[in-house]
């Protein structure tokens, strides 16, 4: 009786473990605290933890590094234009890596990304896809190498 109980418990913590929203699911991860950071400040942290389901292209920490610290702090200050960024790195819909296809694809922000595959690797405009499938319960993230602007 013991077992049954304690597989039970472990299959409960780990299925209350996997149910995080996007948001959480970024906090968790402890690489993405300069987009949690801007995703508070442009004021978009409900939108990202509502139904969707959302697609998320998240660059990481040394992402945003690449940015020079004042056009960073600028834009963390600029709510429209961070807003636009933001907006431009999440589509609509689940894309899980395996249905990811070469091309344009509609951002939320209202412009479309260009998607592309070479040897293997995958390339969201001029950003690497370096992490695939982090699940969150209202969609997935796409680990990026490089913080992606909206033309």
């Amino acid at each position: 009786m013991k077992k049954i109980v304690l597989g039970s418990l472990i299959a409960f913590s780990l299925s209350a473990a996997q149910a995080a929203d996007i948001v959480d699911t970024a906090k968790s991860a402890g690489s993405f605290n300069t987009l949690v950071t801007a995703v508070q400040a442009a004021g978009l942290v409900d939108t990202l933890k509502g139904p969707g389901p959302f697609t998320v292209f998240a660059p990481t920490d040394a992402a945003f590094a690449k940015i020079p610290k004042a056009k960073l702090d600028a834009l963390l200050k600029d709510k429209a234009a961070l807003t636009k960024v933001l907006t431009y790195h999440v589509v609509p819909g689940k894309v899980m890596a395996a249905d990811v296809k070469p091309g344009q694809v509609k951002t939320v922000e209202g412009s479309s990304l260009t998607v592309s595959a070479q040897g293997g690797a995958v390339s969201v405009d001029k950003a690497k896809v370096v992490k695939t499938d982090v699940q969150a319960d209202n969609g997935v993230i796409h680990v990026i190498d490089t913080v992606i602007m909206p033309k």
